[in-house]
């Protein structure tokens, strides 16, 4: 089993992009992805999908015209782009799973979220992630709002996760209990 760290609240990705870059200054080996606001003239018009290995692409837009094609995933207001979605993380979710370290790899997922649960080879991948023994899982995970994601309750139901809930209050604090927790798991 893979050592997971989840987070959920307010803050992850900024959270998520501390924790790596500390993680990273130390010298850990470290992959993954984080999601990251576009905005145009202040008003955010999108995510892009962005690497540890520096490559970005689309997750979502805005779409402009209200009709749906047949095969547009939607969430809300965006229209997310699966092609390039998957391009992009599938290949370094694949490179985790058959890494043959003697160290565990550390793979950041941000996020387990419902623009991401619409690939389904992305839901494998996580699924593979989670259960190979030479990974430490540090992901983000939606607060649970509406209808549940089966893959996010999965998760937030293993006994080997630790989910850490981020709040404005103690978002400053968290971060070196989770750099504590992802330490402690690599040894």
């Amino acid at each position: 089993m893979a050592s997971v760290h989840i987070i959920e609240g307010v803050g992850k990705t900024t959270l998520i992009q501390k924790v790596t870059q500390a993680l990273k200054s130390s010298g850990i080996s470290i992959d993954g992805f984080y999601t990251e606001e576009v905005r145009e003239g202040g008003r955010r018009t999108g995510f892009d999908v962005v690497t540890l290995s520096g490559k970005r692409g689309p997750l979502s837009r805005v779409s402009s015209d209200s009709s749906t094609s047949r095969r547009e995933y939607r969430v809300g207001q965006y229209v997310v782009d699966l092609v390039s979605f998957e391009q992009l993380v599938l290949p370094m979710l694949r490179n985790v799973n058959h890494g043959s370290d003697a160290e565990k790899k550390i793979c950041v997922i941000d996020e387990i979220g419902k623009m991401e649960l619409f690939s389904q080879p992305f839901i494998q991948a996580v699924r593979q992630t989670l259960t190979g023994s030479g990974t430490v899982v540090l992901g983000t995970i939606p607060i649970p709002k509406g209808k549940p994601l089966d893959l996010v309750e999965e998760i937030r139901s293993r006994k080997d996760v630790k989910v850490f809930n981020v709040s404005k209050e103690n978002r400053n604090s968290i971060l070196q209990d989770i750099l504590a927790a992802v330490e402690s798991c690599r040894k």
